[in-house]
């Protein structure tokens, strides 16, 4: 299957440690795939990876079909946009000022840039916060923020482009877990490819496309929610007796813990 974004025979080192081995990988247009595994299982160092934070010790990210590094900066900011595990800011903007961050690569008109941070603040359900002081903003309220920032980036999406996420849902009470997970299906539904960092079982099996589990440095499953949410797989990797069933209304896995 070709892919907007693709991993080849990844090997990523942190210091002399090797932190994810031969990985391989397809992140297909308008496809969403979720991530996952136990901590220290190389999620994090994987996207950083497939960003263009960590370089490679072995094997290549190719972006459109050409390796990652070949792209200028802001050719591939035009293109690929990263949501961090935490993103650190520690000046008084306000929380337009964040969003139109994510604007910059673009060259467009000032009207331009305000429909762009007003769509992405309503996508990431934060436009309530604007006018706001970013400091004075809660964990969660700054975590709404940020997606914003990068959703702006790509907005409002295309073909081409690529999604990478690293646990967006961390800080967020469950409905704003749900409602963010809707915004990343709704860029998805415009052709965007999504990568996206879950340690949720269940929001993953609702969300995701497809799946790849991480385990001891190396993908240990990869496939669709019910090929890779399987009971025996889950309890080697994670180190807990599950039960997976159907979801009685929606049809997707359902895990539970024994």
């Amino acid at each position: 299957m070709d892919g907007v974004l693709q991993a080849r025979q990844l090997q990523v080192c942190r210091g002399p440690c090797a932190v994810l081995e031969n990985v391989e990988l397809t992140l297909p247009a308008g496809q969403v795939l979720g991530v996952l595994g136990a901590n220290g299982a190389g999620k994090s160092s994987l996207l950083a990876a497939l960003s263009g934070e960590l370089e490679p010790t072995q094997g290549q990210v190719l972006l459109q079909g050409r390796p990652l590094r070949a792209w200028s900066a802001r050719e591939r900011a035009l293109q690929l946009a990263v949501l961090p595990q935490s993103s650190t800011l520690n000046f008084a903007f306000s929380v337009e000022a964040v969003v139109a961050f994510g604007g910059l690569p673009h060259s467009e008109a000032r009207q331009q840039t305000e429909q762009r941070v007003a769509a992405a603040l309503q996508a990431a359900d934060a436009v309530h916060l604007r006018g706001r002081n970013y400091l004075e903003l809660s964990g969660g309220e700054r975590q709404r923020v940020h997606l914003a920032r990068v959703l702006a980036q790509l907005w409002p999406g295309q073909p081409g482009q690529v999604l990478l996420l690293d646990e967006p849902t961390a800080m967020l009470d469950p409905a704003h877990q749900h409602g963010i997970l809707q915004a990343v299906r709704q860029l998805a539904g415009r052709g965007v490819a999504v990568l996206v960092v879950l340690h949720d079982l269940n929001l993953a099996a609702r969300y995701c496309d497809h799946l790849l589990l991480l385990h001891q440095r190396h993908v240990h499953a990869q496939g669709s929610p019910a090929q890779v949410l399987e009971a025996s797989l889950l309890e080697q990797v994670f180190g807990l007796p599950v039960l997976v069933q159907r979801h009685p209304l929606l049809d997707h896995p359902l895990v539970l813990i024994r």
